[in-house]
């Protein structure tokens, strides 16, 4: 794998570049290699061989892929990412992070604190100020809200992927064959169900949907999408409406379930097991899927089950703590550098220059899916059970990647509109980024525009 394009992108006091350009490389390794073995070639057990395309990835593609939402336009209209009510606010004894973009969680935290439903920011930020920040965090977990003590820098580390248990027979079950596909589709045919919101998982599917797979995601009636969130994430993907809950919409999601090659959720744990979706039940009907789950906190310990999101947790594993730090101390030496956020010591906390965790965490499940494919025809059949979260990788980037250093860089300029298209698609005219999958090979663009949530048929093509 060979990097190449400017080294100036996602300025941080982390190494968010090579935390970046490090996802991107190895889903564009996994993509390479699925090509070589669905194109005829033996797929070989070191990446050297030349069977495998060569993997070349542009950073300045990277770093605007990883800020996809920020470039979003839809008909000259820039989207707003975060509501008035998200964000940091200054409490009694430090700093909390809400995170309030839904209707439905904004209502929960109003509520949790006490105040009318028709509350604006002004008044949220006097009740905040009046109370200690982690008492403000368990009120609003328990009105099922979402806020997050900003906290020093943690040092557990919790695991980049996990490997969960699927089973004997699991492990034995042959795996439906795919055939031969060209080198810019090595998915095609693979179907993808997608049961994710927000960034991460639908990253996740929408690469897998531009490398091929019949991606279809599904949502609930009664948890409706962000129409800008949708059109940036749905491209490639198809999108329908199920109610699990509902017997005859249950036996549809049933009916394809029954032919999926893939399954990959971003609910809570234990959010889909009263539905039968646990990993127990699923592989108990399909022992040959590929089973991804995410979520924000971790798959043990006493935050597990808990709602989050890349904001929230930047803030709760202190990334919050640590930008605000680099950015005083760069303020205070007249460097300039770090995370670019104007501080002093004990002001408002910092953030990374984009939402790494979840697109960081989105081509890592990607990545997954693919060497799962590969692995399944090469080498074992079987089902495969991986587990990822926002924790473990805000724990790689915080305690897992060398620093960055500044010998060698490259003098190129970055000017992400290199990487910006126009495209025309049921929300308007949308400018959004290219994807920075980069193989000998690899595809320029995904193959159709988002579609508007939820009006596909639930069908597989």
């Amino acid at each position: 794998m060979t990097f190449h394009g400017p080294d100036d992108v996602l300025p941080s006091g982390l190494p968010v570049r090579r935390l970046a350009r490090a996802t991107v490389a190895v889903c564009s390794l996994a993509a390479a290699e699925l090509a070589a073995h669905r194109g005829g070639a033996a797929v070989p057990v070191a990446p050297a061989v030349p069977a495998v395309p060569a993997v070349r990835v542009d950073q300045g593609a990277v770093a605007t892929a990883f800020v996809s939402e920020r470039h979003l336009t839809v008909d000259g209209r820039t989207p707003v990412t975060f509501a008035p009510h998200s964000g940091f606010w200054r409490t009694a004894d430090g700093w909390v992070r809400t995170h309030a973009n839904y209707p439905h969680h904004r209502t929960r935290l109003l509520s949790a604190l006490g105040l009318a439903a028709d509350a604006g920011p002004e008044q949220l930020a006097e009740t905040l100020g009046g109370l200690p920040a982690e008492r403000i965090q368990e009120r609003a977990y328990e009105a099922g809200a979402l806020a997050v003590a900003v906290a020093p820098v943690s040092p557990a580390v919790h695991p980049l992927v996990e490997h969960g248990d699927i089973g004997a027979a699991a492990r034995t079950a042959p795996v439906r064959p795919l055939g031969e596909a060209p080198v810019d589709r090595p998915a095609a045919g693979v179907r993808v169900l997608d049961l994710t919101r927000v960034i991460a998982g639908p990253v996740a599917t929408r690469t897998l949907a531009l490398l091929g797979a019949d991606v279809l995601r599904v949502d609930s009636p009664r948890l409706p999408e962000v129409d800008d969130a949708h059109a940036d994430t749905g491209f490639g993907k198809r999108s329908t409406r199920l109610d699990l809950a509902v017997p005859a919409d249950r036996e549809v999601f049933e009916e394809l379930l029954a032919t999926a090659d893939v399954v990959v959720t971003a609910y809570r744990p234990g959010a889909l097991d009263a539905h039968g979706l646990g990993p127990d039940a699923l592989f108990a009907r399909r022992p040959d899927l590929i089973l991804v789950q995410l979520c924000a906190w971790g798959w043990t310990g006493p935050w597990a089950g808990r709602r989050g999101f890349d904001s929230l947790v930047q803030a709760g594993v202190g990334i919050a703590a640590h930008e605000s730090a680099t950015a005083a101390s760069d303020s205070a030496s007249g460097s300039g550098s770090g995370s670019g956020h104007e501080a002093t010591p004990g002001s408002r906390p910092g953030v990374l220059p984009a939402q790494a965790l979840d697109h960081g965490t989105g081509y890592l499940i990607a990545a997954a899916v693919l060497r799962a494919l590969t692995d399944q025809r090469t080498r074992r059949p079987g089902g495969r059970h991986l587990r990822f979260s926002l924790a473990g990788t805000a724990s790689w980037l915080l305690h897992g990647i060398e620093p960055e250093t500044p010998q060698g860089a490259s003098p190129e300029p970055y000017d992400p509109s290199r990487w910006l298209v126009e495209t025309d698609s049921a929300y308007g005219r949308l400018r959004h980024a290219l994807p920075p999958i980069g193989y000998e090979g690899a595809p320029a663009d995904w193959s159709r525009p988002p579609g508007r949530w939820g009006t596909d048929e639930p069908v597989w093509l």
